[in-house]
């Protein structure tokens, strides 16, 4: 008990921090991937295709949101000093759009206000990972940041699970005698879970983890104006930067076709395989559990051989599973495959977090997450898009769901030529 307490007290912050992820994950596996997008492509009135395309739309609108707002909003942090204060309002936004589907009814009256609260959530959690990712250098050494960004990343899934599993149990299974059935109120409850599940969990980190020191106080119109100009030069910075700018196109082109796949992975299992709810929360709960032990395993490997091979290794490894997905018909053998993929997105988004830290500039650190961010929705409207038209083309979610391979293609050949800094260099 010695050495645990021990150990909790050292690494407090960085327990804190990753708490954090495990927390907001919620959000992406109850929200973006599994019940409420299966929920609305399903059970919501109306031609399924339709539906479909709808939610896609409504990713690709947030996700445009966000590519206008993440560089500006990094760049005021870095200016201004603290970010936790930034992060707060974030987490509360993605908090009320979560809670805002409570009002998800099963009728064609609740789809815009539906794909609004998914719309606001979005916007919330997305942006709030800027701040988030800044803080990541506060609670970790140069020498263990992969580990700690592993460990964060696992921890939110493994987060994720738990949610789901409650979620599962309590309300879609159990489906308790309190909540009216006929007006699914046992799936809209989940929205209400998650708003409470992020809320609880967020509480550590504005307790525990060091925020930046307060350098200037500067009126929001004036804070406004230095982020666009700190943007612009941030822009401007391109021939000094361009290993940078290099990692942030090809994280651009395949973390879009990543982004895909968690945002249709539920969909893809309720339309192409015919999986009831129930059943596409189980699949999400086993694909998570397998996200967060690839997330916590890759740490030891980037830290060893390199952010960049981690990445790299993982996405050629995504292509290799992903063809024979693709045309598979037996549920066990679909589930096996998406099993294995799914080991491989833990490393890469772990990586790519701790590439990131590792050849940034540290004065300008949340900046350039803001441009990480940026890089990560810039072309975000396309995997959605380019699903849903290749989904109504060929009337086969399989064809939409092909495009993911072509992103993962072109982002890891562009990924090849990034040069990886030692860590010693921006220590």
């Amino acid at each position: 008990m010695g050495k645990i307490r021990y150990f909790m007290q050292s690494n407090r912050s960085a327990i804190a921090w990753a708490l954090y992820d495990w927390g907001v994950f919620s959000f992406t596996t109850i929200v973006l991937t599994f019940i409420f997008a299966a929920y609305f492509t399903s059970r919501v009135p109306a031609d399924h295709i339709l539906r479909t395309e709808q939610w896609g739309y409504a990713v690709a609108i947030a996700s445009l949101i966000v590519v206008i707002l993440s560089p500006i909003f990094g760049a005021i942090a870095d200016y201004c000093g603290p970010r936790k204060p930034w992060l707060f309002v974030f987490t509360l936004l993605t908090i009320v759009g979560a809670g805002l589907l409570w009002y998800a009814y099963p009728n064609a009256n609740a789809v815009y206000t539906t794909l609004g609260a998914l719309i606001i959530g979005i916007i919330g959690y997305e942006i709030s990972q800027v701040f988030y990712n800044a803080l990541l250098p506060n609670v970790a050494s140069a020498q263990n940041i992969g580990r700690v960004s592993g460990w964060g990343w696992g921890m939110g899934d493994a987060g994720g699970v738990m949610a789901l599993i409650i979620s599962l149990v309590w309300f879609v299974q159990g489906k308790p005698a309190w909540l009216n059935q006929a007006n699914a109120e046992y799936v809209r409850i989940c929205g209400m879970f998650a708003a409470v599940w992020i809320a609880v969990f967020a509480i550590p980190l504005f307790m525990y983890v060091p925020d930046y020191p307060l350098t200037q106080r500067l009126s929001i119109r004036h804070a406004i104006a230095k982020g666009f100009d700190n943007l612009r030069m941030t822009l401007r910075e391109w021939s000094n930067e361009r290993n940078l700018f290099r990692f942030l196109i090809a994280r651009m082109i395949y973390i879009d076709g990543l982004n895909t796949v968690i945002s249709f992975g539920g969909i893809y299992a309720a339309g192409t395989f015919s999986m009831s709810l129930a059943q596409v929360i189980e699949f999400g709960i086993s694909l998570n559990i397998i996200i967060g032990l690839g997330a916590i395993s890759c740490g030891w490997f980037d830290d060893k051989f390199g952010s960049k091979k981690t990445v790299f290794s993982s996405l050629i490894g995504m292509m290799i599973v992903g063809v024979p997905i693709l045309f598979v018909h037996s549920i066990t053998v679909f589930w096996l495959l998406s099993l294995i993929l799914c080991f491989f997105i833990g490393p890469i988004q772990a990586a790519s977090r701790s590439l990131m830290v590792r050849i940034a500039p540290r004065e300008n650190l949340t900046q350039f997450f803001g441009l990480y961010t940026f890089s990560g929705k810039a072309t975000a409207f396309l995997g959605p898009w380019m699903f849903a038209l290749l989904t109504g083309l060929f009337n086969t979610q399989r064809a939409g769901m092909s495009c993911v391979l072509l992103f993962f293609m072109v982002g890891a050949w562009l990924l090849w030529s990034v040069k990886e800094i030692p860590h010693h260099a921006n220590a």
